[in-house]
């Protein structure tokens, strides 16, 4: 029976600023992969072809290289912010939130964001997701119902 030797990590790369089916070898990321020996293309065709059915929306990815430069990577969701101005579909939030107010938005929508997110979040129940989720809201100016 053979042991498949344990590839050893050298790094954990964060890209947030990627958009689905649209990852190219120009900056941000080939510059980002080229220091770290990861082959660019091969990334970008990759990421591309996973993200086929999202194209243009916003996929944050986290791309772990490893000791002979070879690499996996894992997919993320939307940030909250990007989900709820895409749902109220506005461009920005208020510059002042607690005074000028640029929806409204209800609780059953956040529960539906919190349930897409959860698996990105770092807390253990809806509910906390909920009310992180509440906060982000809150703080674009964006009344929660």
């Amino acid at each position: 029976m053979g042991h498949e030797k344990k590839k050893i990590v050298i790094k954990r790369i964060k890209i947030q600023k990627i958009n689905g089916g649209k990852a190219s070898p120009a900056p941000p990321i080939g510059p980002i992969l080229g220091s770290s020996g990861v082959n660019i293309m091969e990334f970008c065709n990759q990421y591309n072809s996973c993200t086929q059915e999202k194209k243009g929306d916003l996929c944050p990815v986290v791309i772990t290289v490893y000791e002979d430069k070879s690499f996996s990577f894992s997919i993320k969701k939307p940030p909250i912010s990007i989900q709820l101005l895409n749902l109220l579909q506005i461009d920005k939030g208020s510059k002042s939130p607690n005074r000028l107010k640029i929806g409204k938005i209800s609780l059953n929508e956040i529960k539906k964001i919190a349930k897409d997110k959860m698996e990105d979040l770092n807390c253990f129940s809806l509910e906390s997701a909920i009310s992180m989720i509440s906060g982000t809201a809150k703080s674009m100016g964006i009344e929660v119902d």
